[in-house]
């Protein structure tokens, strides 16, 4: 790490270093409710809409109750379209509900509940990040954001970096690729970082979302 590295990074981490998790209150740890509500987060984010919103959508979810598939599934359609709606989340609130309820099914149906499941029989992160998009919501850009902050509880998922972190680390003149960006920082601050070089891009106007 250069001198120039070592002050970008802090001052990245210091303004834009917080997940999305930990600004939705997520405590994210290989459990199956805050994984879980991760992937609810990443379904959020996916669509465009400002980011702060679909936070604010997850938090409202979580304190509806919905923090399990299980809570999701049993959900009626009207009381999660009502947790969006608290959270401001109503341009997108009536479909966003219909596939919150569907991948909540689905996870129980295919993976008893347990996205640690998916992981497990997952063949590699290509084939883990396929296995997410068959959820409904989540797309390309919502299996990157579960993936970027899902490895610092899934080791073996790291170092993640997809497309737009490594955008943003160009941006602000760090490495693009997912090795050098790790060895900037200790294994449990990449997504940290992940986080504040996507928030750098946003924050100077050339991007949307999470």
């Amino acid at each position: 790490m250069t001198e120039s590295d070592d002050e970008t990074v802090r001052q990245l981490l210091a303004e834009h270093g917080r997940t999305y998790a930990e600004e939705a209150g997520i405590t994210l740890r290989d459990k199956p409710s805050p994984l879980y509500r991760l992937l609810v987060l990443a379904l959020l984010l996916s669509a465009r809409i400002d980011a702060a919103i679909a936070v604010a959508a997850a938090r409202e979810l979580s304190a509806a109750g919905f923090r399990t598939p299980e809570r999701m599934a049993k959900a009626t359609w009207q009381q999660r379209v009502d947790a969006l709606g608290r959270g401001h989340y109503r341009r997108y609130d009536e479909r966003t509900s219909t596939m919150l309820g569907d991948g909540a099914t689905l996870l129980l149906d295919r993976y008893r509940g347990d996205l640690r499941r998916l992981r497990d029989e997952a063949d590699g992160t290509a084939d883990l990040l396929d296995r997410l998009q068959q959820f409904p919501g989540i797309g390309p850009a919502g299996a990157s954001i579960f993936a970027r902050e899902a490895q610092g509880v899934w080791p073996d998922l790291a170092p993640y970096v997809d497309e737009r972190t490594a955008d943003g680390a160009e941006r602000c003149g760090l490495p693009r690729s997912a090795d050098r960006l790790a060895a900037l920082v200790p294994p449990e601050d990449l997504p940290r970082l992940a986080a504040a070089l996507v928030r750098a891009m946003l924050r100077d106007g050339r991007d949307s979302g999470g």
